[in-house]
């Protein structure tokens, strides 16, 4: 395989780690992982934004290649599937044909159905309701709420509006609903409702992220991502608020 062939299959997997929320360490060992199946000399820096590799061209002259990374969710399971890919290079080198093939495949993976993903939506906050010691009425309410946050998350990301919007507008939602269920049903308690619908959208990878990327090294990405966290736990809690300021005026 050429060069510039290993190059750019290191960096597919490599924005596949990153954009489906891998650690900083990780991606950057696999980058290197897959250079050196293929006996190509490289050096790998990584941020949460940006992949950056240099390599030793045939002429002895250093190459650098970078990867803007513009949008970042959670998969865990393309993540596990790059890492078994990298390794499985190690044994067995493949020619670039086959790599791409396989890189492409686990891109394509679709995942849960967006029926399932809606009703664990659903599921996560009626459960925490439960463990806080709700009733089920308000497990329940928690549980609609729920869905109807996703759903919206959903929807506008779709719509490519940058990811604190979002979580603004999901927590002005998770107000409101919460709001209006207590105006219904007089006889459940706001804020624990309100607790356990918005727990679907608290940064815990961001934040488990940073502190493993702090462990191994990283300063800078672990900054990143705390300051990342504390923007969309301060986005959802902003959103909150301002439903509670309006909604609480008239129950």
């Amino acid at each position: 395989m050429k060069t510039n062939q290993v190059i750019e299959v290191a960096l597919k997997a490599g924005e596949t780690l990153l954009t489906g929320g891998a650690e900083i360490y990780r991606v950057e060992d696999t980058v290197i992982r897959i250079c050196e199946s293929y006996n190509v000399d490289a050096e790998c820096f990584v941020l949460p934004t940006g992949i950056f590799i240099t390599v030793i061209d045939n002429e002895g002259n250093p190459v650098s290649f970078v990867r803007r990374i513009r949008k970042r969710t959670v998969n865990l399971e393309k993540v596990e599937k790059i890492n078994s890919f990298s390794r499985s290079l190690q044994n067995n080198p493949v020619s670039y044909q086959e790599a791409m093939t396989g890189l492409n495949s686990i891109i394509g993976l679709e995942g849960y159905s967006y029926a399932l993903k809606l009703l664990v939506a659903g599921i996560t906050p009626f459960a925490y309701a439960m463990l806080f010691r709700g009733t089920l009425a308000e497990a329940c309410a928690s549980f609609v709420i729920g869905i109807v946050i996703y759903f919206i998350k959903e929807e506008i990301t779709r719509t490519g509006i940058f990811e604190f919007f979002e979580n603004f507008i999901s927590g002005m939602a998770a107000g409101i609903l919460s709001v209006l269920a207590i105006k219904l049903f007089p006889f459940m308690d706001l804020y624990r409702i309100i607790i356990a619908s918005i727990i679907i959208m608290l940064p815990g990878l961001a934040i488990t992220s940073a502190i493993k990327d702090a462990l191994y090294g990283d300063i800078v990405s672990s900054m990143f991502r705390l300051t990342e966290a504390v923007f969309i736990a301060a986005a959802v809690g902003v959103g909150v608020a301002i439903a509670l300021s309006v909604g609480l005026r008239w129950i």
